[in-house]
């Protein structure tokens, strides 16, 4: 059941960092929200590493294999 919800955590974190990085590519924030947004997002990304130690799991037990469609996660 963890598992479960650490791989719905990581799937938002990643679908947050893309959106955040869209966003900077295309001039909508400010050096100081890059600045704010990396921090974040580097922050996000240490805790779900500590989260999958915590729990004894990888990033890559996170990642469901939906077949012929791939896998879930990016990475």
């Amino acid at each position: 059941m963890v598992s479960l919800v650490l791989t719905v955590v990581e799937l938002l974190r990643q679908l947050m960092e893309r959106q955040a990085l869209r966003r900077c590519d295309q001039g909508d924030v400010t050096d100081d929200q890059v600045e704010r947004i990396g921090t974040t997002l580097m922050l996000l990304d240490q805790r779900m590493d500590e989260l999958c130690e915590q729990h004894g799991l990888t990033r890559d037990d996170l990642n469901l294999d939906l077949g012929p469609l791939g896998t879930l996660l990016e990475r």
